[in-house]
């Protein structure tokens, strides 16, 4: 059974090709570091921005979020979900995103419109720092099983540094303890017409504890870094310049050994029976407030945008 490619020449052989909607971990050959690299396009990104038509620099902060939810699901040991979420009293109160074990992808923010635009006539369009954005509160990262006998993990880091590849930093060395270095990217193309269509990419690297067998482990992860941080937000993001063509640039002097990808999708988990029994864990005074005026209780999906209907009864 192979269980990973490795890019000797990326003209011949490019196992992760010019797709999108993936994430795939990788090994840099011959040291101590390894990583995780992550494309959303057309078939996850686009729909979940498109789909609540956020102001430019929220729909950029949302991109980056699902990557990183992403990114780290890769790792993930178990079946089960990555949340990044982060609360604050900015203008983007909330902010969650969501990455599965199964690939499927969703996520969305709440906007406090009025300071929204306060703050971009601030910045006069220019894009808002994290701190800006979020204001003072925290970014947290849960792993969530999905077996209920085993105990979710979650982890708080404060709102700091200007991105949120800062903030996902910061949260790699309090939690894990462990070297690592994120790039995030979003970027809009333009089509005809005016209309835009999103794309995201993301990496990440990380320095593997020394042993016996590797040795000393800081000079490799100190030239591995180094390349890494030549990284440009375009070559990220940019469709003409796939993944493993960028690994190559990258590392050829080592080589990469890739895992086989795994496929995203956007896939909401709302469901009538979820929402039902939130609805059911309401008093009833509030339950019969929210019924309109034929007896129906709406809700709807705060990720997917989905529209629920039930009678009142039925709650």
């Amino acid at each position: 059974m192979i269980t990973g490619a490795m890019i000797e020449s990326i003209e011949l052989n490019d196992p992760l090709g010019e797709g999108d909607d993936f994430v795939a971990s990788f090994q840099i050959e011959d040291t101590s570091v390894r990583g995780r690299i992550a494309r959303l396009g057309d078939g996850v990104l686009d729909p979940i921005l498109k789909r609540h038509d956020y102001p430019r620099w929220a729909a950029h902060l949302l991109g980056e979020a699902v990557t990183l939810a992403v990114l780290i699901s890769a790792s993930l040991k178990f079946e089960g979900k990555v949340l990044v979420q982060a609360q604050g009293e900015g203008p983007v109160p909330l902010m969650v995103a969501e990455a599965r074990s199964d690939g499927g992808v969703r996520g969305y923010l709440r906007l406090d419109k009025a300071k929204w635009d306060n703050l971009d006539r601030i910045n006069k369009g220019q894009r808002p720092h994290i701190p800006q954005v979020l204001g003072a509160g925290v970014l947290a990262l849960l792993l969530q099983p999905n077996d209920p006998d085993q105990s979710p993990w979650q982890s708080l880091v404060p709102i700091e540094g200007a991105t949120l590849a800062d903030c996902a930093q910061t949260w790699f060395a309090q939690s894990e303890q462990i070297p690592t270095r994120v790039r995030l990217a979003v970027g809009e193309i333009s089509e005809p017409g005016g209309t835009k269509r999103w794309r995201a990419g993301g990496a990440l690297i990380q320095q593997v504890a020394g042993d016996a067998t590797r040795g000393a482990t800081d000079e490799p992860w100190d030239n591995a870094r180094a390349l890494f941080d030549t990284i440009t937000d375009l070559e990220l993001a940019d469709p003409d310049v796939s993944s493993g063509t960028l690994l190559f640039r990258l590392f050829h002097e080592n080589g990469v050994r890739l895992e086989p990808p795994r496929a995203l999708t956007d896939k909401c988990t709302c469901s009538e029976e979820k929402l039902l029994a939130t609805l059911r864990q309401m008093p009833r005074d509030e339950i019969l407030q929210l019924a309109e005026a034929d007896g129906a209780i709406a809700a709807d999906c705060q990720f997917c945008g989905r529209l629920y209907r039930f009678p009142a009864k039925d709650v």
